[in-house]
């Protein structure tokens, strides 16, 4: 069945997709003292645009957006979202009326929550509990690309029966540390150090409403306790993702994704 053009879930409710984009970007100072870093163009549109293409392309269309610093920049992208997208003429004889052309139509429906300022990443998605009304969803961070498969990845998670399922991926960097086991649950995790694997929490992730009695409060970084617990508890699942992935993280980060795009090589474009 679809609903609007997307998979139904839940008893007939489409899937919610949560993105935290609420943070401060200070590794990318350069540009998010403008903006917040879900708002950093790549290709002429928001890192954020591209993440809910990547998802809209599957059929979930659905987003609440976990907004913080900064939140009215994202705010008005989404108000005047036509105007960014269409040809525009503006007859100022006639009371300054506007005609829209070629209007480029999506199919999402947008929340945006205020979170809070200063909100760590667990706070902000223990403060959307409200709008996924006690189903799954969908979890990610607002400045990474993948080509993920969304369907598979949501295939597995229902296969485990976890509360939560994270997609691990190799980047060769930093960031905190998975361990995946041979049925694929996750058995450890912790933060990065020298001698660790590279297998890393890539985002993408599906979430069982359990998730949210993990969180404690605005204070709490979900990539922390909350994950440790549930880790202990056998409670993650991971799905591995050996296609490309990056977060924009850094300027060089954003000028690679840049050139990707400009080249028309950029393997997160899984729309038409």
């Amino acid at each position: 069945m679809r609903y609007y053009g997307c998979e139904i879930f839940n008893g007939g409710i489409q899937m919610k997709v949560v993105i935290l984009a609420g943070g401060f970007g200070t590794r990318i100072s350069e540009e998010s003292f403008l903006r917040p870093k879900p708002m950093i163009e790549i290709g002429g549109a928001p890192i954020l645009w591209h993440i809910m293409k990547i998802f809209s392309s599957y059929g979930f269309d659905d987003f609440v957006i976990c907004a913080g610093y900064k939140q009215q920049v994202i705010k008005e992208y989404f108000a005047n979202y036509y105007l960014y997208k269409s040809d525009v003429t503006f007859v100022f004889s006639d009371s300054g009326k506007m005609i829209v052309h070629n209007n480029e139509s999506e199919r999402w429906r947008v929340t945006i929550v205020d979170t809070g300022y200063d909100t760590m990443t667990g706070g902000r998605v223990k403060r959307i509990a409200q709008y996924v009304e006690n189903n799954t969803f969908f979890l990610t961070y607002g400045d990474g690309v993948a080509d993920v498969d969304i369907n598979k990845l949501l295939k597995y998670h229902k296969s485990h029966k976890k509360i939560l399922t994270v997609t691990a991926v190799n980047p060769g960097q930093r960031f905190g540390v998975l361990g995946l086991d041979k049925e694929g649950n996750i058995n450890r995790f912790h933060e990065k150090r020298s001698k660790d694997a590279e297998l890393i929490n890539g985002g993408y992730m599906v979430a069982e409403p359990q998730i949210f009695d993990y969180i404690e409060g605005d204070s709490t970084f979900l990539e922390k306790e909350p994950l440790e617990r549930l880790v202990k508890d056998g409670q993650v699942a991971g799905f591995q993702h050996d296609g490309f992935w990056q977060c924009m993280d850094t300027q060089r980060d954003k000028e690679k994704l840049e050139l990707l795009w400009l080249d028309n090589k950029a393997p997160w474009k899984v729309w038409k």
